[in-house]
C-alpha cells in the first residue's frame, strides 16, 4: 500500500513536469491537442484489443476450458485504458504498453510469477516463512 500512495503522489508531479516540458517545446494548443488524440487513439485500440480478447475467451469457453488468461488480459486492459483517460504522456505511454499484445504478455507473465512466488511462501511450513494455524478439538462418536 505504501508504494500505491507514493505513486498516487509521485505520477501527478512528473505528468505536470512532462507535460510542461513539452508545452514549452511545441506549445500549449499542440500539447493538448497531442493528449486529446492519444486517448482517442487509446480508446480505439483499446475497443480492438478488447473484442479479440472477448472473442478469445469465448472460443476457450466453447472448448470447455476456463479463460483464466484471457480474463487476466481483461484487467490489465483495463488498466491500460484508464492510463490512457488519464490526461499525461507518462500515464499514456504506461497504458499504450498495457494494450499492445506483447508487452500486456509480458505484464502478465510477471504478474503471475509474483504471486506464483507470494504463493509459495504462504504455503511453506513452520520454520520456513509460512504459518499454520492449529485448531484443537474433540470427537464424540456416538454408536
Amino acid at each position: 500500500m505504501p508504494v500505491l500512495a507514493m505513486l498516487f503522489f509521485i505520477v501527478p508531479v512528473i505528468e505536470m513536469v512532462v507535460l510542461i516540458e513539452v508545452g514549452s517545446a511545441i506549445g500549449s494548443l499542440p500539447t493538448i491537442a497531442l493528449v486529446f488524440l492519444t486517448a482517442v487513439l487509446g480508446v480505439a485500440l483499446l475497443r480492438q484489443q478488447g473484442a479479440a480478447t472477448l472473442l478469445r475467451a469465448m472460443r476457450r469457453m466453447d472448448h470447455g476450458a476456463l479463460p483464466a488468461q484471457e480474463m487476466l488480459e481483461g484487467v490489465v486492459l483495463a488498466v491500460g485504458g484508464a492510463l490512457l483517460l488519464t490526461p499525461g504522456f507518462v500515464t499514456d505511454a504506461f497504458g499504450f504498453a498495457c494494450l499492445f499484445p506483447p508487452t500486456r504478455r509480458f505484464f502478465l507473465q510477471r504478474l503471475l510469477a509474483r504471486l506464483q512466488l507470494r504463493a509459495q511462501r504462504g504455503a511453506q511450513g513452520p520454520g520456513q516463512g509460512g504459518t499454520i494455524h492449529i485448531i484443537e478439538g474433540e470427537i464424540d462418536r456416538r454408536p
